[in-house]
């Protein structure tokens, strides 16, 4: 460099430049900021920090329930949870940004841990980002409904509500049937409890009334609903058109013909070998265990109308 005052020649400028000059010695090179990248579908990802994380706003559930049984959470998760990123959520209820806050992902399956997590102070949550169930409302509703449905501790009304909402997103109630898994009956039985007046859906939940006949009930006026059940309590009804006295169709057993028929229906056949064997109900009940899948046995039990 020249001396100060001085003109520089062109060999003392090259020499200022690049790695030895007094100006870059001065600066120290800022480092690239980390780019997040969006993790891939079907990602695991392990203790998820709880404010990246929001449960699903449209959880078939109404209550997370008893979480004692996930207190060993705080140690140990033994299933990760199902969520998907903000963004593929965001696309298919924009509305929801507020409700989503700053958190990353939604859990879609996996809430009753979230709040196990929160509840026994679990820093983190392990979960799978599973962006293709969002390709529609209806894929997410079915991802969350179709964990809960059977489980001891999801009641019937959030169940029919799932139902509902199935409904809705489908188009139709035979489209939710066959994405569900269950009969067309099944699907309009959880449907018509939605119908029942409150008091009795909260006596439904508590078990104090039979979900057959809560749907007798549904198809009274709502305003005579509870007055019906009152009543039938007090089985002071004797109007053979109201709940308290329907009872369930009877089965007329058919008689049996003197001379083979050419043609027996299959519902018929079941009913005379029933009778010849003059089998016991218990026994006939271990024979459908036996003999039935446990999708069979569902079947049957939806067909009788017994759910």
């Amino acid at each position: 460099m020249a001396p100060k005052g001085g003109r520089a020649n062109f060999a003392s400028l090259v020499g200022s430049v690049g790695d030895n000059s007094p100006v870059d010695r001065k600066k120290t090179p800022e480092k690239p900021k980390p780019v997040e990248a969006e993790p891939v579908d079907g990602q695991f990802l392990a203790d998820v920090p709880l404010e990246e994380l929001v449960a699903n706003p449209r959880n078939p559930r109404d209550e997370v329930g008893d979480l004692s049984d996930l207190s060993t959470i705080v140690d140990r998760q033994l299933q990760p949870g199902t969520a998907v990123s903000r963004a593929a959520w965001l696309n298919l209820w924009p509305t929801d940004e507020e409700i989503l806050g700053d958190a990353k992902y939604v859990v879609v399956n996996g809430n009753r841990r979230l709040a196990a997590a929160v509840k026994y102070n679990r820093p983190g949550l392990d979960v799978v980002i599973r962006d293709s169930i969002a390709v529609s409302r209806g894929e997410v509703l079915w991802a969350a409904t179709s964990e809960n449905i059977d489980r001891r501790d999801f009641d019937v009304i959030e169940e029919a509500k799932a139902v509902e909402l199935m409904v809705t997103e489908f188009g139709g109630a035979a489209a939710a049937a066959t994405k569900l898994g269950r009969s067309n009956g099944w699907v309009s039985q959880r449907r018509a409890l939605l119908k029942l007046a409150p008091e009795l859906q909260v006596k439904l939940r508590a078990g104090d009334l039979a979900i057959r006949v809560a749907r007798s009930l549904a198809r009274v006026p709502l305003e005579e609903q509870v007055a019906a059940w009152q009543a039938s309590q007090e089985g002071a009804d004797t109007d053979p058109q109201s709940p308290a006295a329907e009872q369930e169709p009877e089965v007329q057993e058919p008689k049996e013909p003197k001379e083979p028929a050419t043609e027996v229906e299959p519902a018929d056949k079941v009913v005379q070998a029933l009778r010849k064997l003059s089998v016991d109900p218990a026994v006939l009940a271990e024979a459908v265990r036996k003999h039935f899948t446990a999708a069979q046995q569902r079947s049957l039990i939806d067909e009788l109308g017994l759910n």
